[in-house]
């Protein structure tokens, strides 16, 4: 991670010195057989075009405009070195819900905006957006709440690679990354965030939430270091385990369903 973390300046002075005696913080390491998780980067999440977030969000509520492209520019790399060493990279964005919300649950209680996603970007703000678009290789978890642990079969999926560790990325940061990433830690893997490749519409909430993460749930890490790390891993670490490698993927991103607030 960078010598100063991005939090460093929402910290108040009693904090700093509370955690740094508390014995929060304490770097974990990465993992032995990571997957990458990379959560709800979808064109709901970004809009359809590079714009500042203050425009983005007239017709893209969730948007997180530049924020959000640029981090995308950074997973690209981040699932290129990936892909070359044949390490799992796991796709997660929303299920499909029905045209009125009947299905949706809390979700429509929270966002007075929240018919825009069945009306005007039904057709295709769920998909994967095409910059980093999933490969046949790569697997795509369908999720109707924040973690992409909750009602979905990925922690079936990570027993049967032998994974022990989550490398994760996405948005929002205060939201579905944070909670997949607690429901990870309590799962016993250990968890590793690429501050790069992690966004958030608040820019407090994301600075506060990778802050609180890397105390307590997982490290904080920089996309150099991750990429080193898979870069040194063992060739074909997972060819025994996921023949779903060298086979087509069980899902696509076309036709995704309406997309919920987060």
């Amino acid at each position: 991670m960078n010598a100063s973390p991005i939090w460093e300046d929402i910290l108040t002075e009693r904090d700093r010195q509370l955690f740094a005696q508390s014995g929060h913080g304490a770097r974990a390491g990465f993992g032995k057989r990571p997957v990458i998780l990379i959560v709800d980067v979808i064109y709901n999440f970004v809009g359809n075009e590079r714009e500042h977030i203050l425009d983005s969000v007239k017709r893209w509520r969730n948007s997180c405009g530049y924020e959000g492209w640029e981090a995308v520019d950074e997973i690209a790399h981040l699932i290129s070195t990936a892909r070359g060493k044949r390490i799992p990279i796991i796709f997660t964005t929303s299920q499909a819900y029905r045209d009125d919300g009947f299905d949706s649950g809390r979700w429509k209680d929270k966002n007075h905006r929240r018919a825009e996603d069945w009306e005007s970007h039904a057709d295709f703000g769920n998909q994967i957006v095409a910059e980093i678009a999933p490969m046949a290789c790569d697997l795509i978890i369908e999720k109707s709440k924040p973690s992409a642990f909750f009602g979905t079969q990925l922690a079936s999926l990570l027993v049967n690679f032998g994974a022990d560790s989550a490398i994760v990325c996405g948005t929002s940061t205060s939201g579905c990354v944070r909670a997949t990433v607690v429901d990870a830690f309590s799962y016993n893997y250990r968890v590793a965030v690429v501050e790069e490749c992690t966004f958030d519409r608040g820019q407090a909430s994301h600075k506060v939430n990778l802050f609180d993460m890397h105390q307590k749930y997982a490290d904080v890490v920089s996309l150099g270091e991750t990429v080193e790390y898979l870069q040194g891993l063992d060739e074909g670490l997972f060819d025994a385990h996921m023949p779903s490698l060298l086979a087509p993927s069980i899902k696509t991103t076309e036709g995704h369903g309406r997309e919920r607030g987060r």
